[in-house]
């Protein structure tokens, strides 16, 4: 009897920003200018098979949502009033849960690819690669199935990505992310990477808004900043475990957020 379970081995891992599902885009063109790596195993010819590949600009990165548990026939989209079919959304849960981003090749070092638009939390199984051919993979005139049906007011659904915002930061922001890149933390990507799609509440982002002002909310971090015309200056970097009890995903930081409130004080 022949056996229809098929076996996948990953090629290598995708490297990015995004430490947690909650804070990755939902699609690569939310994740604009979003910078990551495709590290590639040693050992197995792939250097071989990465010939030529910097003469593209885009490519099919093919990988697994191993972080997805289970799946159900139906599912709510945030885009969407009512529930549709799982094969006719892109929700991450699925039988096989197989992903697809469109990403740009920035470079290429050895066996580690430097991309952009990078959509994926860190750590993800990376199971190919293949060039975007833009006269056979774009189809412009291609039908939005049910989106085209979903004319809500923006109000109900959220908020689409906009332009990229530029994030420059003030000289108390830059210390206390020099004293946490010093202990092994690097926030500025992260912060870089959320405060870009904009300051604006949203699905992608924990983000508090009064006026001008605002706070991003990186796990038990707390990012304060200031909004002028599209730019955003990041103003200052706190610690927001005092308020709470650490979840197990922050205890590992807890010794780090005490040096930083020795350091820094708790506001």
């Amino acid at each position: 009897m022949t056996s229809n379970r098929l076996e996948l081995e990953p090629i290598g891992t995708i490297r990015s920003p995004f430490r947690e599902r909650a804070e990755v885009p939902r699609q690569p063109r939310a994740a604009e200018g979003v910078r990551g790596r495709l590290e590639l195993l040693a050992g197995r010819g792939f250097e071989d098979a990465l010939q030529d590949i910097s003469s593209w600009d885009h490519l099919w990165v093919l990988f697994w949502f191993h972080l997805a548990e289970g799946w159900n026939p139906k599912v709510l989209p945030p885009r969407s009033r009512v529930r549709r079919g799982l094969f006719a959304t892109r929700a991450p849960h699925r039988p096989n849960p197989l992903g697809i981003s469109a990403m740009r090749l920035v470079r290429v070092e050895g066996l580690v690819l430097h991309v952009e638009n990078v959509d994926v939390v860190d750590g993800t199984p990376l199971l190919d690669l293949k060039p975007y051919v833009a006269w056979t993979d774009a189809i412009p005139d291609a039908r939005g199935g049910w989106l085209e049906q979903e004319a809500r007011p923006r109000a109900e659904r959220p908020e689409d990505p906009g332009p990229r915002w530029r994030v420059r930061f003030a000289a108390q922001a830059e210390e206390r992310l020099a004293f946490l890149m010093a202990s092994g933390l690097d926030l500025r990507a992260p912060i870089e990477a959320r405060l870009g799609l904009g300051p604006h509440p949203h699905a992608y982002r924990r983000i508090r808004r009064q006026g001008d002002r605002g706070t991003l909310a990186l796990k038990a971090w707390r990012v304060d900043f200031l909004v002028t015309e599209h730019e955003i200056e990041v103003l200052g970097l706190r610690s927001g475990q005092k308020r709470r009890s650490p979840g197990p995903a922050d205890a590992a930081e807890q010794p780090l957020h005490r040096l930083f409130i020795e350091r820094f004080g708790d506001g």
